[in-house]
């Protein structure tokens, strides 16, 4: 079954979604328009909602771009795991995933707000696990510069281990509260981490019982080969890259290929690539649409943004001429930067369609038409292995969504691709995923005896 996730980005997904007439309008720090899309969300049955995040105010010194809010720059907003407890009450199955950094956070506290998450939502928790992208985050925590790629991908194995060490720390059967005896807590079946690495050093327990779904789902979207390779150890589910069917294939089929050094089972790995849907109950209105929101971009902006994308300052050259060679290494993320300049180079574009194609779905592929001629997109490339599923980016909030959720939902159902119901209480369940064992207490305490 195919998995659908989405951003609940007040802003939209477009470079000029925030501008358009059917765009709200009231979106700073609004948790109650958050509320209303994620519902829209879980109407139309998503596995998850999705927040990104970051820990730095971005691209100040880029006045024209900053002024004008790309959408992930996310000048402002609630901090993710508190925004996801506060959502976990006003929904009942969509899951809950949120962006957290393991450069410059701590496994101990990170654990317990995940596991404190996935049992207020009853099961709904997931992890995007990050090594940071943006380099100005580490001013934040004391670093005039960003750690290394190597030592970061290095630092996320070790964090990764602790966090799901601590996460097992209790078994099922710890808490007995048995009236009659007296016996709150069953000693025996608790056990202390005492972890010493390169990175950490911690001891626990953690100080918080098991989660529901044993772990949250840990999502991951590095493209880079250190990325790919701890997507293929860690990750149930990967944000995958690419503008096109066959660059999603060659993802695909690399990451599941690598999954079997770590005995992992290739189905077990859920690819979902970010998809821009541009939906219309015509053909007409749904390019009417994405017209409407290109015009919204002048070339100046334009520019900018992609500049701000590829690290590379793109104002000097002619907007009409070809994309100039850039082959210099950059300390930040390289994923979104790789893609843009490979199909910049294979379609010979020149910056102005370079930033064209790249505004309306931040270099992602876009799905444009009727909800028959998205849903014959979707299918194509969930059947031809580019995928499992799609992050769902819309251009404009309320419609985008509600026009996703009105019109294609039902066209997938309809050709069997998409659940009618959720299918259990966890974010694991919804969307095919094992929960794992605890590797420390697999036998409980009265079959051990």
């Amino acid at each position: 079954m195919m998995n659908l996730l989405t951003m609940p980005n007040l802003t939209g997904g477009h470079l000029g979604g925030w501008r358009h007439k059917d765009n709200w309008s009231d979106i700073i720090m609004n948790f109650d328009r958050i509320v209303e899309l994620t519902r829209i969300a879980e109407r139309g049955k998503f596995d998850a909602i999705f927040l990104a995040d970051g820990n730095a105010v971005r691209e100040m010194d880029k006045t024209e771009l900053f002024a004008a809010n790309w959408p992930s720059a996310r000048p402002v907003g609630f901090e993710p795991v508190t925004l996801l407890t506060a959502l976990s009450q006003h929904t009942k199955h969509i899951g809950l995933a949120a962006t957290a950094t393991t450069t410059y956070e701590e496994p101990y506290l990170l654990a317990r707000k995940f596991a404190s998450l996935d049992h207020l939502s009853k099961g709904r928790a997931g992890w995007n696990v990050v090594t940071t992208s943006n380099a100005g985050d580490s001013q934040n925590f004391g670093l005039e510069q960003h750690v290394a790629r190597d030592i970061r991908y290095e630092r996320a194995r070790e964090f990764v281990e602790v966090a799901k060490g601590l996460w097992d720390s209790w078994a099922d059967d710890a808490f007995p509260v048995d009236k009659a005896s007296g016996r709150f807590l069953e000693p025996s079946r608790v056990h202390t981490l005492n972890h010493e690495g390169t990175h950490f050093k911690v001891k626990g327990p953690l100080n918080i019982t098991r989660p529901p779904q044993g772990y949250p789902v840990m999502f991951m979207a590095g493209q880079s080969q250190p990325g790919r390779e701890l997507a293929a150890q860690y990750a149930d589910a990967l944000f995958g890259a690419g503008d096109t069917k066959e660059s999603c294939q060659e993802v695909y089929a690399d990451i599941k290929r690598r999954m079997a050094k770590y005995g992992r089972d290739p189905d077990h790995l859920r690819i979902i690539p970010g998809v821009s849907f541009f939906v219309g109950r015509t053909s007409a209105e749904a390019q009417e649409h994405y017209e409407e929101l290109q015009s919204l971009i002048s070339p100046s902006l334009g520019v900018h943004y992609l500049s701000k994308i590829v690290f590379k300052d793109l104002s000097g050259y002619p907007i009409d001429g070809p994309m100039p060679e850039i082959d210099e290494e950059v300390v930040g993320g390289t994923s979104l930067r790789s893609y843009i300049l490979d199909f910049a180079k294979r379609d010979k574009l020149t910056i102005r369609q370079t930033y064209e194609r790249t505004v309306p779905s931040i270099g992602h592929a876009v799905f444009k038409g009727t909800a028959t001629e998205v849903a014959d997109q979707m299918e194509d490339w969930y059947r031809g292995k580019a995928c499992d599923g799609f992050m769902v980016s819309v251009p404009t909030v309320p419609r985008g969504l509600s026009d996703f959720v009105d019109l294609v939902v039902p066209e997938l159902q309809r050709r069997g691709l998409f659940r009618k119901d959720y299918g259990g209480p966890t974010l694991r369940e919804t969307m095919g995923l094992p929960i794992p064992e605890n590797p420390v207490f697999s036998v409980p305490a009265i079959a051990a005896e």
